[in-house]
């Protein structure tokens, strides 16, 4: 089973942002594996909490202008 997990900050995408991400994930592999692929794929979005993340010793928390907007 195709596989794809993408974790992004918690509040960073809106219901149909994210939909739009399987959508396109899925259709990606179909076009490498084929579309027997297509029901067997799973896209898992996972949510980071603010703070929850950082790089190079900076915790990272999502700015406002960056947040879904519904």
């Amino acid at each position: 089973m195709p596989f794809i997990n993408i974790k992004t900050p918690e509040g960073a995408l809106n219901r149909a942002q994210k939909e739009e991400i399987v959508h396109r994930a899925t259709n990606l592999l179909v076009e490498y594996f084929s579309e027997a692929a297509r029901p067997h794929t799973m896209v898992l979005i996972e949510e980071v909490k603010d703070g929850g993340y950082g790089r190079a010793d900076e915790v990272f928390i999502l700015p406002e202008a960056y947040r879904a907007k519904d």
